[in-house]
């Protein structure tokens, strides 16, 4: 079963944005050499716990501080941009970095309504034209596209060997991967509910490609590990304030733990954040890797794409070298 990285870039309480930068590199490093597969930066905007909103620069960044891992987008939100930008965009990585690049891709905003606005501009699309941006987008990257006489072409971007993912966190996205004969990655991390159920409908859905004779999933699990269980929930208060905050619409950098959530939330709350963190995964190393065994029967994940939301970046790279050594 491979195990790959997640990352948001997260922004600490009382830390810098170039220190989330430096921190994601580091992480990439220590997972390379732990053997994770790949490693993936997600888009989101006006997050003031994520770093990563420029994801194709972080993935620069991040790949040129590596050598054999992928790394890639989990994901690239195209409603937010031209299908030609995020061709010319990934075909410039490929060139730099040949054979190495993944590009996840995701219809959501990744942000709030306002800023989606901002992103978008007088295009103005909400994602209803998703599967027609999917279309350019694999027309601007297709190799034959010289032979075509396209009347716009991407360069870099032409025949560039990439692989395209498609992102979800319900069923639109896990339909349209099956039909096409593309992998999948689903958003298990927060939304739980509609995992098993996603999974089973792309792999039902399913019609061999060029790309795929048989369905890929990859399921994305917020998994904090430690050398014991209390360190371990100790640890995870951090997700669950920064969830927390997102519910109560009061955002901001990821906070350090604390001994006591009770004393922050209230029991609807609490209740509230049990149902959208659902197969969130805190424990010790057996622990971990009890749940982690239940959790791949359940969904059938081919790949278990593990995020993690730790305040303390020792404690971070300490959580993923557990989780490895499973």
């Amino acid at each position: 079963m491979p195990f790959s990285v997640l990352d948001v870039a997260p922004i600490v309480k009382g830390g810098t944005i170039s220190q989330s930068l430096r921190n994601s590199l580091e992480l990439a490093q220590h997972a390379e050499r732990l053997g994770y597969h790949r490693y993936w930066l997600a888009e989101h905007h006006n997050a003031q716990s994520i770093a990563s909103s420029a994801t194709s620069v972080v993935i620069g960044h991040v790949a040129a501080g590596t050598t054999t891992m992928r790394v890639g987008a989990g994901g690239i939100m195209l409603p937010n941009h031209a299908p030609l930008v995020i061709a010319e965009q990934f075909g410039t990585l490929d060139a730099l970095f040949p054979g190495r690049i993944d590009l996840g891709l995701g219809r959501a905003p990744g942000t709030d309504q306002l800023t989606a606005s901002a992103l978008r501009g007088v295009r103005g699309t909400n994602g209803g034209n998703f599967p027609e941006q999917l279309e350019q987008l694999r027309a601007y990257l297709d190799p034959a596209g010289a032979e075509v006489a396209m009347p716009v072409r991407a360069i870099p971007g032409e025949g560039a060997a990439v692989p395209i993912w498609l992102l979800g966190s319900s069923d639109f996205s896990a339909r349209l991967a099956g039909e096409l004969g593309l992998p999948f990655a689903f958003a298990g991390h927060f939304s739980p509910t509609f995992t098993v159920p996603a999974m089973q409908l792309y792999r039902n859905s399913f019609k061999p490609s060029a790309f795929l004779d048989d369905p890929y999933g990859m399921v994305a699990v917020n998994v904090v590990a430690a050398d014991t269980d209390e360190e371990a929930a100790y640890l995870a208060t951090s997700m669950q304030q920064l969830f927390l905050s997102f519910i109560r619409n009061t955002p901001g950098p990821l906070p350090p733990p604390v001994r006591n959530m009770d004393e922050l939330w209230t029991e609807s709350e609490k209740i509230a954040l049990q149902n959208q963190l659902g197969s969130a995964i805190a424990g010790s190393p057996d622990t971990v890797r009890e749940k982690l065994r239940s959790y791949i029967e359940a969904t059938g994940a081919n790949e278990i794409m593990v995020a993690a939301h730790i305040y303390d970046h020792q404690a971070r790279m300490r959580s993923y070298e557990i989780i490895a050594g499973l």
